[in-house]
């Protein structure tokens, strides 16, 4: 209730200034201030112009690293989840729980440490909460998708130490199209999973100043298709000595370890549907929007390997619906505009065993508001502040529920300033929060801790950068950064299917604070572009996953007097450190006719380490990736090399993961000059090779897909 007193008053304090200008045909100019595109009637996607972090700056003026994917690429490295579909860009990875639910990792954070944003807003799932929950957005309805590492992802949340993905869509629209109607539709056939999918979005002008907006996309695949092995060498090998060990076990070990070519219980079949209005003047904009997302995916089987294992196919059953609005009223003065951006939405998940039987239910409710107010340039000076509200209620029904009933409430009070002093900028930034986290459960189950704990957190950075020329700048980036513990990391007690482990949390974690140092350099110049940053986390109190001796969970879950059969995982606080860089360049060679031949390349690395413990685990490896594409208006082909090095510093309980190289291709075609309609084929892990991530749970028994053969048709009237 206090949430949605606070949302409506925010709302009644910028109607007046809204229906003031009501009468004023003129469109409102769009978040971040970018230009009109006539081509789709929405904001520009060209890679100038960042919009996440605030205040809309150049992306040579962003002092973190930060990435940008949008039309093209964003056509040709399309993907069923966000995680694969960023994958390829610096400092990217992907956790890949299977091909339906992989989330983006950044700089080796992920989880609780990266926030994943619809618009500018949390996703308000529980893909936080476990790496098989799929992140409810669908990568078919994207416009653009912002990525940003270091610093300036404070702004969204301390749980953001890690960076923001942004993913913009046109579901509130922005302006009023210049034809009175907008119309941009999506259709991709995969061969890898058969995966055949569309999207499709509208606009249309019911009046001069009220725009009506409607979406819906559908996917469906079948099991995913792989480059060799379902086991890794190592998890083949074990299966191969159990056969021989027990060959009366009810499982066929033998018969798991000849399993290739296809990746059982990896189907799934998704499908979304929104509208959403906005009245849009010269005096600023209010808009709101519906949406439902639906979907029912596998999660690769984790096979048993030990006579007397158990194994699952689990299947996720997920409903969410969801409600956004966005305001946003011009001023003049001091203040240039205030913005107003908040989601409230009811989400659900059932776990399903092969019987199609409900074994575990996750509800979850949750409301998160965002106000800004974005200050005026003054002789160089320029800012934003405001405030951020966070609710959830979040509980789990079942035999293997592993966490109680809980609620977190977090508010937060940010602030951004910039200066600029010809060739020198600088910027700080600072926010509070205050965390409060109750659980609670109906059941007489003790295992699982009753009570609360509330945090105060004060996180801040501060960088300057210098133009050494027009065309190159270098920066510096420093910040403190406090973090709440979440409630898994708090109260888990219980165990896991999808994970397949027994896990385990702690009430009385302290903040997690870390020190974060980034140097970065930035050329864009006629004919090359080269972003690099170089980055180094110390880490107190880091709050890591670890296996535990089994007598730990046993004595946690005794009061309930529960058998332990998963291996015990067990969250821990020690220090840390984080170190590594990234680099994403690019070079014109030639001009042959109509065509632009360039080459980019991407390198990345991530160290870290737990003090008095080793590794951290699921860190990706050293990855390089080149690419030559020649560039017409009309004709593009592209051939990209990508080689991810061997991972050998791994977690006590982890095995090794090899080293790989992908060669894939590509071919776009834009026929008609001015228009958005184009045709993409492209060819993905050209030679079918056996590949596997680091960072994921999942890597001893879910290689990433075998070659893949896409066909896509994008159109934009």
């Amino acid at each position: 209730m206090r949430t949605t007193l606070l949302i409506g008053a925010a709302v009644a304090a910028l109607m007046p200034a809204l229906a003031h200008a009501g009468d004023d045909p003129a469109p409102a100019t769009a978040p971040a201030a970018a230009p009109a595109d006539p081509a789709n009637g929405q904001t520009d996607t060209g890679k100038d112009i960042i919009v996440t972090g605030v205040i809309a700056r150049g992306e040579k003026d962003v002092l973190s690293g930060t990435s940008v994917i949008s039309d093209k690429e964003l056509t040709r490295d399309l993907k069923p989840t966000i995680g694969e579909t960023l994958a390829k860009l610096p400092g990217v990875s992907a956790s890949s729980f299977g091909p339906n639910a992989s989330k983006p990792i950044l700089r080796g954070f992920q989880g609780d440490r990266v926030r994943v944003l619809s618009d500018g807003i949390g996703s308000v799932d529980v893909s936080n909460t476990s790496a098989d929950h799929a992140v409810v957005i669908d990568p078919l309805l994207a416009d653009r998708v912002e990525v940003l590492r270091g610093p300036a992802a404070l702004l969204y949340g301390s749980s953001a130490v890690g960076g923001v993905v942004n993913v913009i869509d046109s579901r509130i629209p922005r302006i009023v199209p210049d034809k009175g109607y907008r119309l941009s539709g999506i259709v991709s056939y995969g061969s890898a999973s058969e995966e055949r999918s569309g999207g499709l979005a509208g606009d249309l002008a019911l009046t001069r100043n009220l725009v009506f907006h409607v979406d819906g996309s559908y996917l469906k695949t079948g099991d995913l298709k792989i480059g060799g092995y379902v086991l890794s060498p190592i998890a083949r090998a074990q299966a191969n000595a159990a056969a021989i060990a027990a060959p009366n076990d009810p499982i066929d070990f033998a018969a798991t370890a000849r399993l290739k070519g296809t990746l059982p219980n990896s189907a799934a079949e998704t499908w979304t549907a929104g509208a959403g209005l906005a009245l849009i003047t010269g005096g600023g904009s209010l808009g709101i929007a519906y949406s439902h997302y639906d979907s029912l995916y596998g999660i690769p089987i984790r096979y048993a390997l030990n006579p007397g294992d158990e194994q699952e196919a689990p299947r996720l059953d997920l409903v969410q619906n969801r409600l956004d609005l966005r305001a946003e009223v011009n001023a003049t003065g001091f203040l240039k505009s205030i913005r107003l951006r908040a989601a409230a939405a009811q989400y659900r998940h059932f776990e399903l065993g092969e019987d199609n039987a409900i074994g575990t239910a996750f509800y979850n409710k949750g409301v998160e508001a965002r106000l800004e107010l974005l200050q005026s340039t003054r002789g160089g000076w320029s800012g934003a502040s405001g405030m951020q509200f966070f609710n959830r209620d979040f509980n789990v029904v079942g035999d293997e529920a592993f966490l109680p009933r809980n609620n977190t409430e977090q508010l937060g009070l940010f602030t951004l300033q910039q200066f600029e002093f010809g060739r020198f900028k600088a910027e700080a930034g600072a926010r509070y929060e205050k965390t409060n986290l109750g659980a609670r459960t109906l059941t007489d189950d003790l295992r699982f801790f009753h009570g609360s704990r509330s945090f105060e957190s004060v996180s801040a950075s501060a960088g300057a950068s210098y133009g050494i020329s027009d065309d190159w700048r270098v920066g510096l980036n420093v910040s403190r950064t406090e973090r709440a513990p979440s409630d898994e990391e708090l109260f888990a007690n219980g165990p896991h299917a999808g994970t397949q482990a027994y896990e385990l949390g702690n009430p009385n974690f302290k903040l997690e604070k870390s020190w974060g140092f980034e140097a970065t350099l930035h050329g864009h110049g006629p004919g090359y572009s080269l972003d690099a940053s170089a980055y180094y986390n110390i880490f107190s109190n880091y709050i890591y996953d670890g296996q535990a001796p089994q007598a730990t969970c046993e004595a946690a879950a005794a009061p309930s007097r529960r058998t332990v059969d998963l291996p015990c995982f067990f969250y821990t606080q020690a220090d840390a450190r984080y170190y590594g860089f990234e680099i994403d360049a690019s070079l014109k060679l030639a001009t042959l006719g109509a065509f632009k031949i360039n080459a980019d390349g991407v390198a990345d690395y991530v160290h870290a380490n737990i003090r008095n413990v080793g590794p951290v685990p699921r860190i990706p490896p050293l990855r390089l990736l080149g690419g030559i594409e020649a560039q017409s208006d009309k004709v593009s082909g592209r051939i990209e090399v990508e080689h991810v090095f061997d991972q050998n510093r791994i977690a006590a309980f982890e095995t090794p993961t090899a080293g790989y190289t992908m060669v894939n291709a590509s071919i776009n075609i834009a026929p008609w000059a001015g228009n958005k309609t184009s045709l993409t084929l492209s060819a993905n892990n050209i030679f079918d090779v056996d590949a596997r991530r680091a960072s994921s749970v999942l890597k001893d028994f879910a290689p990433l897909a075998g070659r893949d053969i896409r066909v896509t048709l994008k159109v934009a009237i």
